[in-house]
């Protein structure tokens, strides 16, 4: 019978293009589109050897015997039985996933039998394995610091600055107390302490310099409507430096005098 050749060039072409992905083909008995028990057995050993599959092409073929217009039907036919076995067996078939029935339209094989088939072209899925955020890298945001953090971690606030020897926050610490904010509305359920640490004093804290300034953070979140029940705060003096104290240097006494944030509820 006469072919539509622009059916077989598009298989084709579409064919060339799956090199990176894998076939799996079914085969039916003759005039009909219900899976027979070798069809099942087949579909059950390859779901079993491969559980992550994406189907992203089903295509039915069919003899040459009958008209065009009943192989175009029964190859559809065919296609949906495989759809739906799949469906069934919660193998996941893409959104847009491509059908097509070609009926006879294709490069048939002398033997008969090898016609009545569904190809199935599918890939495996790739486990992606999502490496833990490192809480304490300042290059990532805190929106995702806080969206990735667990019960008991702890967060420290980066460019969080005072006024020398006082609680009072510096204007220029205004983004960081942004991000903050923006991370426990973005996230209800957060509940968080808010930790103070000081520097240079070998006596712990005299002055509560360190409860005071986690205070002033407390204060400041209270006052832009965060609910008091999921904060509270501490301060902790020098009793958990990063650096033993004496510091070294500056920049071991910056370190040292810092705001961190311990994840209660998230």
């Amino acid at each position: 019978m006469k072919r539509n050749w622009n059916l077989i060039i598009l298989f084709f072409c579409a064919t060339l293009g799956l090199h990176a992905q894998e076939k799996e083909t079914i085969f039916f008995d003759f005039d009909q589109y219900t899976l027979n028990e070798s069809a099942i057995s087949q579909l059950q050993t390859w779901i079993a050897q491969n559980p992550k599959i994406e189907v992203t092409k089903i295509y039915g073929f069919c003899d040459w015997k009958g008209t065009n217009s009943y192989n175009d039907s029964l190859s559809l036919k065919r296609v949906s039985t495989v759809f739906e076995y799949l469906n069934k067996q919660k193998i996941k078939v893409v959104n847009g996933y491509e059908i097509k029935g070609f009926g006879e339209d294709f490069e048939q094989s002398k033997v008969q039998s090898e016609n009545r088939k569904v190809l199935i072209v599918y890939a495996i899925r790739k486990e992606v394995i999502k490496k833990p955020v490192d809480l304490q890298n300042d290059s990532i945001p805190l929106s995702i610091k806080f969206k990735e953090a667990k019960i008991g971690d702890v967060i420290r606030l980066k460019n969080i600055y005072f006024f020398n020897m006082t609680p009072r926050i510096l204007p220029k610490s205004k983004p960081v107390l942004i991000d903050l904010l923006c991370a426990l509305v973005d996230n209800p359920k957060l509940k968080i302490e808010i930790q103070g640490h000081i520097c240079c004093q070998k006596v712990y804290d005299i002055n509560e310099l360190s409860v005071m300034r986690a205070r002033a953070i407390y204060n400041y979140l209270v006052g832009q409507k965060i609910n008091r029940k999921r904060l509270s705060y501490k301060g902790f003096g020098t009793s958990n430096p990063i650096h033993p104290i004496p510091e070294k240097n500056a920049q071991e006494q910056d370190e040292n005098r810092r705001v961190e944030i311990l994840i209660l509820e998230n």
